[in-house]
Formats: structure tokens, C-alpha cells, sequence
């Protein structure tokens, strides 16, 4: 099979949507870091803990976390089947490789709707410390399931590459 009829071969068009999330959990991750670095200078150091660290470091990991499995998922690298996808011969691969995409888009949609229910149920509720509402601790949750479900999607519909996926 040629790549100009090799589905597989098409170009990523969310490899940008999947670079840029990654970034954003990257800086995420640093901004944690910074968080939890000042709340212990200023617990130890200056004895004046502040209140606004942990709801901040809260957002913080959930945007890491959340945007860090999406990428993932993109990648092929999270959320998958991988051992029993490896083992299985290539007939099998292919029902493998849809299931575990297919559990996948079912659980980013989970995610993307119940963060959202919670995201607005809880968004007159203000966080104790930071003039932030609750419901934005939530917003990763939604933001990440949305594009867990939409990078699963896209490899649900793009036929498999079983030397790379599968082998």
C-alpha cells in the first residue's frame, strides 16, 4: 500500500492543539513548583504561611495533570490496551486498537461532562484564600476530557499503523 492511500500516512492536523497543551502543562507544572517553593519560604522562613497557595497549586496540578493525559492520549502513549495490543496478532490489533479508543472517547467525554456539570455548579461558590470561584478548579477537568475524547477520536477514525502501534 502506497502513503497517498495509507490513511495513516495523513497529515496530524492536531498535533498543534496537542503541542500547545502539552506547553501549557509544562508551564503548569513550573508555576506549581514556584507555588509550593513560596509557601514553604514563607511558612518557614517569614512564619506567615499564605492562604492562596493551595487552591492556586490545586489548579495548578489539575491543569498538568489533565492537559499532560491528553497529550498523552495524542501521543499513543496513555490510556491504551499496550501489552495485550503488542501479544495480539495483527488481526486481533486492529479490534485491539479500536476498543481501547473507544474506551477512551467514552471516558473523555465522562470527564469533559461531568467537569462541567461540577464547573458550574460550584462556580457562585468562592475558593477559600484566592477571589477565584470553585468552579474553576474544575475547567482543567473539562478542558482535558475534551481533548482526551477529541485525540482519541481522531485515532479511532484514522486507520492504525500496526508496525508502529502494534509491534
Amino acid at each position: 500500500m502506497n502513503a497517498a492511500n495509507d490513511r495513516s500516512a495523513a497529515p496530524d492536523r492536531l498535533a498543534g492543539v496537542a503541542s500547545a497543551a502539552l506547553a501549557i502543562a509544562a508551564v503548569s507544572l513550573v508555576l506549581l513548583a514556584l507555588v509550593e517553593l513560596w509557601q514553604v519560604i514563607a511558612r518557614y522562613v517569614f512564619n506567615a504561611s499564605p492562604s492562596w497557595t493551595e487552591p492556586v497549586a490545586i489548579l495548578c496540578m489539575n491543569t498538568t495533570m489533565m492537559l499532560g493525559a491528553a497529550a498523552g492520549v495524542h501521543a499513543q502513549r496513555h490510556f491504551g490496551f499496550f501489552v495485550a495490543v503488542h501479544a495480539a496478532p495483527p488481526w486481533l490489533r486492529r479490534l485491539l486498537l479500536a476498543l481501547s479508543r473507544g474506551v477512551q472517547v467514552a471516558i473523555g467525554l465522562m470527564l469533559a461532562v461531568w467537569g462541567l456539570y461540577l464547573c458550574v455548579q460550584t462556580w457562585d461558590v468562592r475558593l477559600a484564600g484566592i477571589a477565584l470561584p470553585q468552579g474553576a478548579s474544575y475547567l482543567p477537568l473539562c478542558a482535558g476530557g475534551a481533548l482526551i475524547a477529541l485525540f482519541a477520536a481522531e485515532l479511532l477514525f484514522r486507520a492504525p499503523d500496526l508496525q508502529r502501534e502494534g509491534s
